[in-house]
C-alpha cells in the first residue's frame, strides 16, 4: 500500500483519546502540549481485518473466562515461517500480557535475588527497570560505535559474564533505540558465548516486523538452523507492529522442555495473566490478513526517515541508521550541550522524546523520536526542531 493511501484510510486523531502519548505528558515533560514523538506506538488504526474481528466478537456480547483460538497459533505460525524462515511449535507457545512483563517474570523464574543480569546499553529502559527492581545485579555491556552504526563487543561480554557469574543476557532484536537489525552472523557469535558461559538468552524481538533499510531478519530460534534453541527464550507482540499495545496479548516461545516446566510452574505459582481474549481475536485476524497494511505503514516510516535525515542534513546533529523498528536514534550533542537538552527539547523545540540517557549512560546526548506518524506530524517536527537549532545558544 501506498504512503499517501495508508494515510489517508488509516490515519487517526488520538489527542483527548486518554493516550499516554498525547495526554499524558505533563507528568513526564511538564507540558502536555507538545508534538509527541515520544512513545513507541502509533497514529494509525489497526488493520480493517483486525477491527472487523473484533466488531463481530464485541457483538456476541460476553466475554468470560476464555480459551485461545488453535488458529491463532496457526495464523502466527504461518508469518513467522513465511516472511523470516521461522520454525514454531505449538508446544513451546505461551501467552503473556506485554513483553516486560513477561521478562520481569522470567527473570523471576530462571535468577534469584542478587544474581547478574545482563544487558547490552543504550538499551530500552524498562530491561534495567526489570533487572533492579527484582533485586538482580545489573551487569552492562557498552555496544560500541562508530559514527552512528552500533555492535556488540563479544570479547568484553563473555569476560563480565565469567567475572560476574552472569546468569541471564536480556538481548533486544532489533535493538531499541540503536535501531540495529543483528545479522545471523553476530547473534551466533553471541549464542555461542552464552552457551558457553551457560547464560540463558531471553531475547525481546518485538520490532522484528519492522523491518526499514534491512533486507532480512533472524531470530534467535532460527540461527545455524536452531542449534542455540535449547538456551533461548523468544519474546514478541503484535503491539508494536499492528499497533495493539493496548489489547494487552504477548508471546513467550520456550523450545526447551525443562525451561518451560520452570516457567509454567511458576506463573501457576503468581496467577500471572495469559493474555487478552481480545487481543488474541484482533491479532489473529491482523497475522491473517495484514501484510498490505504493515507495507503502508513501512513505506510511511521509510519516508518519514528520509524526511528527517534531508531536513537535518545541513546541521551538525547525526541521524542514526534504521535497519529496523519505528525509532530514530539521533546524536544531539554537537550541537547542544547534553545538560541543556531537555530543556531545548520541551522549551525550545516543544517536542517531546525520550531522552538518551534514559537509556543509559552511553545515551546522554541522544534523542530517539518515534517516526510511526503521519508525515504531517515528521515534517512539522522537523521544522520546530530546525528553527530551535537555528537560534540556539548555550
Amino acid at each position: 500500500m501506498k504512503a499517501k493511501d495508508f494515510v489517508e484510510q488509516f490515519a487517526v486523531d488520538r489527542k483527548n483519546t486518554h493516550a499516554v502519548k498525547w495526554d499524558g505528558m505533563t507528568e513526564k515533560f511538564g507540558n502536555n502540549d507538545l508534538l509527541p514523538m515520544w512513545v513507541a506506538d502509533t497514529e494509525f488504526k489497526v488493520p480493517t481485518a483486525a477491527t472487523s474481528a473484533l466488531e463481530q466478537r464485541i457483538q456476541h456480547g460476553a466475554y468470560g473466562y476464555s480459551i485461545p483460538d488453535d488458529g491463532y497459533f496457526k495464523a502466527y505460525a504461518d508469518w513467522q515461517r513465511e516472511r523470516y524462515g521461522t520454525e514454531l511449535h505449538q508446544e513451546w507457545f505461551r501467552f503473556g500480557g506485554s513483553v516486560v512483563e513477561s521478562i520481569s517474570t522470567l527473570v523471576q523464574t530462571l535468577t534469584m535475588p542478587g544474581d547478574a543480569v545482563m544487558v547490552m546499553e543504550p538499551v530500552y529502559y524498562p530491561f534495567m527497570d526489570v533487572v533492579e527492581k527484582n533485586n538482580r545485579q545489573l551487569v552492562v555491556s557498552e555496544l560500541q560505535r562508530n559514527g552512528m552504526h552500533y555492535t556488540m563487543d563479544p570479547i568484553a561480554m563473555q569476560h563480565e559474564m565469567n567475572i560476574r557469574n552472569v546468569k541471564v543476557l536480556l538481548l533486544c532484536s532489533p535493538h531499541n533505540p540503536v535501531g540495529r537489525v543483528w545479522s545471523e552472523e553476530e547473534l551466533a557469535q553471541l549464542l555461542d558465548i552464552c552457551r558457553m558461559q551457560n547464560v540463558i538468552v531471553i531475547a525481546d524481538e518485538i520490532h522484528h516486523d519492522l523491518l526499514v533499510e534491512a533486507d532480512k531478519f533472524t531470530s534467535v530460534l532460527s540461527v545455524q538452523d536452531g542449534f542455540y534453541r535449547d538456551n533461548v527464550i523468544m519474546l514478541d507482540s503484535p503491539s508494536k507492529t499492528f499497533n495493539m499495545a493496548a489489547l494487552q496479548n504477548s508471546h513467550v516461545i520456550i523450545p526447551n522442555p525443562q525451561l518451560r516446566e520452570r516457567y509454567d510452574a511458576y506463573v501457576a505459582q503468581l496467577h500471572a495473566s495469559k493474555g487478552s481474549l481480545l487481543g488474541q481475536v484482533a491479532a489473529q485476524a491482523a497475522y491473517e490478513d495484514g501484510a498490505d497494511w504493515l507495507d503502508g505503514l513501512l513505506n510511511i516510516i521509510r519516508e518519514n526517515y528520509a524526511t528527517v535525515k534531508d531536513e537535518l542534513a545541513d546541521y551538525r546533529v547525526k541521524v542514526g541508521e534504521l535497519e529496523g523498528t519505528y525509532l530514530l536514534w539521533i546524536d544531539m550533542r554537537p550541537t547542544v550541550d547534553p545538560a541543556n537538552l531537555e530543556r531545548f527539547m520541551i522549551r525550545q523545540a516543544q517536542i517531546a522524546v525520550d531522552f538518551g540517557k534514559w537509556f543509559g549512560a552511553s545515551g546522554d546526548g541522544f534523542i530517539r523520536m518515534n517516526l510511526a506518524t503521519t508525515p504531517a506530524n515528521v515534517k512539522q517536527a522537523m521544522k520546530q526542531l530546525t528553527a530551535a537549532l537555528d537560534t540556539y545558544e548555550e
